[in-house]
């Protein structure tokens, strides 16, 4: 009776087992015979094998094979490894009933009696269809993110461990900084950095940063593989497990040289533009005072000039009025030096041998450096021609030297070159061509850069007070500018200043050009004239009267343009000499109006302000500069008539 009841309790419990197993759906479970026949089969087998029992029992478990499957083999070889090795485990493609595959993962378990001997095997199979969809899915987005890392060129984007230690390079790093993969990883990131930043620790605080703060972002120099350095924009990015440990770090970075660059340059521009629009400001503020300080002193310098010719020859009151013009003429060098600096001077340009003029001034220059500066030249036997004002280059040539003089206290050589210099592109505001090239050296005391900075600023001097009025510099650059030129500073603190004026060869049409005029000149000399003499200025216009009349000219007075014009209607004129600046008709619109009545007759603009506005060719009209002297009016003239 106590064996009966064993025996039923073995039979419920071997049937509960059965129902548990049946019950499975997500799991095909199922025996085989020693040679491999299905004997058992659960509801997740038919569930995703698609086979009823009554179909499926007695058939061999190949059937659930791939045909190429099946000739190779395998399933033979599973059977034998699981006897051989206790058990059998893989993946792979197996067939429904319908045909459709599904990716399974099989695990054979050998069955033995307590003899040892083989029964047959238990077999568990699960449909991984999905889940190795998914992995797939994901390893394919993997492999698409690693190829798009690995084909970006324009940015390094690479793996660092937690030590920082190069662990994956990109093309992008490669192209940028030069190495190739099998160089750099494995070696500390640090080797990007400069000598001195390595010295400072800043790769070390970078990690530092980015492990604390989860980020870590900085422009700075790094340095190539070959040794070159460029401007770079870096990201580092800690990257963290789970648990929130450090795993290692995503770096970034962009050469970004160019734009480092080209901000540079819109910078610089918009310095320049600003320094420009600084400079045309005070040049039309200067331009203002000048024709008025300008008229001022052609009244005082030009019956300064008639009395002296006039008044008897005693010493003492001639020295007075030479006292008395010198001063006057310190005042017109001043205002020309302001229009000078704002491009408004009136130049006569000519053109210019310049190691002729240099070795007639020798003697001068000399004479202004006094005992304890010496001057060296180096000039060519032959320069070519150039085209500019030779008393304002002069007067360039002598400031310079000046200032080299006053910046070396103690004494010292001072430098004067000239050379031919040919540029192949263009040098600043400078095109390409042919220049001539003029420059002064001194062993001085030198300035730093934002002296040099302001170095030709107007009014900016670094001499003491009462010993320099800051517009040296601005001359000799408005000088240059007006000719095509340019001037340019060298210098910095204990190596001394090197000036150089650059100016245009001239070519054989400018030279030509310029003798026959010189010629015209000489041959209108001696032609008396009738002349109108224009200006609202009475002091002025009396000035100017008594010196065209004592050079042998006839002359009719008009304070205004009306009335020049009903001068012209009724007298034989030769000549009209102009002020520019009038109330109700300027110079340039009583020019207009004569050139269309009569367009033969040759006119002057007398200013002290050479900016004359355009229109009907009135820009072109010939101009003289205020304040003006007789021979310089006589001059004038002499051009102009013919």
């Amino acid at each position: 009776m106590e064996v009966l009841n064993r025996h039923d309790t073995s039979l419920d419990e071997e049937g509960r087992f059965r129902l548990l197993v049946d019950a499975i759906t997500d799991y095909a479970i199922y025996m085989l015979s020693p040679e491999g026949i299905v004997t058992s089969w659960n509801t997740g087998a038919q569930r995703f094998k698609g086979y009823k029992p009554s179909e499926i029992l007695g058939e061999h478990f190949s059937r659930f094979y791939l045909e190429e499957d099946r000739a190779a083999g395998i399933p033979e070889r599973a059977l034998a490894t699981a006897v051989e090795h206790g058990r059998f485990e893989g993946e792979g493609w197996r067939r429904r009933k319908d045909g459709s595959r599904f990716w399974a993962h099989v695990i054979i378990d050998p069955i033995r009696h307590p003899s040892g001997d083989l029964i047959g095997y238990a077999k568990i199979t699960r449909d991984l269809t999905e889940r190795r969809a998914a992995e797939n899915a994901i390893r394919q987005s993997e492999e698409q993110f690693r190829r798009l890392v690995q084909g970006v060129s324009d940015y390094a984007i690479y793996m660092l461990d937690p030590e920082g230690n190069v662990s994956s390079w990109n093309f992008g790093a490669e192209r940028i900084k030069g190495y190739r993969p099998q160089e750099i990883i494995g070696r500390h990131f640090s080797t990007f950095y400069t000598p001195e930043d390595r010295e400072a620790g800043l790769p070390e605080i970078a990690l530092g940063v980015a492990r604390t703060e989860g980020r870590f972002e900085r422009e700075g120099w790094r340095v190539r593989k070959d040794g070159t350095r460029f401007w770079a924009s870096i990201v580092i990015d800690a990257i963290r497990d789970d648990e929130g440990d450090v795993l290692g770090f995503a770096k970034i970075t962009r050469d970004i040289t160019e734009k480092m660059e080209t901000q540079r340059a819109l910078e610089q521009a918009r310095e320049e533009l600003f320094q420009s629009q600084k400079m045309e400001a005070i040049g039309q503020l200067t331009g203002g005072i000048a024709h008025d300080f300008n008229n001022l002193l052609m009244a005082v310098l030009g019956s300064l000039e008639i009395l002296k010719k006039r008044m008897p020859q005693d010493l003492s009151l001639t020295s007075l009025v030479d006292n008395a013009m010198q001063g006057a003429q310190r005042g017109a060098a001043l205002t020309q030096r302001m229009l000078a600096f704002s491009r408004r001077q009136e130049l006569h340009m000519e053109p210019i041998d310049v190691s002729g003029l240099v070795r007639g001034m020798m003697d001068m220059l000399s004479r202004s450096l006094g005992p304890l500066t010496v001057i060296e030249t180096s000039f060519p036997v032959r320069l070519p021609t150039i085209l500019t004002d030779p008393n304002q280059l002069e007067m360039a040539i002598l400031n310079l030297v000046v200032n080299a003089r006053d910046a070396m206290p103690s004494g010292g050589r001072i430098m004067l070159r000239a050379s031919e210099e040919s540029l192949l592109s263009g040098k600043g505001p400078l095109s390409p061509g042919r220049y001539v090239r003029i420059a002064v050296i001194d062993e001085g005391e030198g300035m730093d850069a934002k002296t040099l900075e302001q170095a030709v600023t107007p009014f900016f001097t670094t001499k003491g007070v009462g010993k320099g009025t800051g517009l040296g510099l601005s001359m000799v650059q408005g000088l240059a500018s007006q000719s095509g030129g340019r001037l340019m500073m060298k210098s910095s603190l204990g190596e001394g200043t090197t000036a150089e004026l650059w100016f245009p060869v001239a070519s054989v049409e400018q030279t030509t050009g310029a003798a026959a005029e010189r010629q015209q000149q000489e041959d209108n000399a001696a032609r008396r004239l009738r002349i109108v003499a224009v200006d609202d200025d009475g002091l002025v216009l009396m000035n100017t009267t008594l010196m065209l009349e004592d050079l042998g000219h006839t002359v009719f007075e008009a304070m205004a343009g009306p009335e020049a014009l009903d001068i012209l209607r009724k007298q034989q004129v030769d000549l009209v000499i102009c002020d520019h600046a009038m109330p109700r008709m300027t110079g340039a619109q009583l020019a207009q109006a004569i050139r269309s009545e009569w367009p033969d007759i040759p006119i002057i603009l007398a200013t002290g302000y050479a900016e004359i506005p355009e229109g009907a060719g009135i820009a072109n009209l010939p101009r003289l500069g205020k304040p003006f002297s007789q021979a310089q009016l006589a001059e004038a003239i002499s051009r102009v008539a013919s």
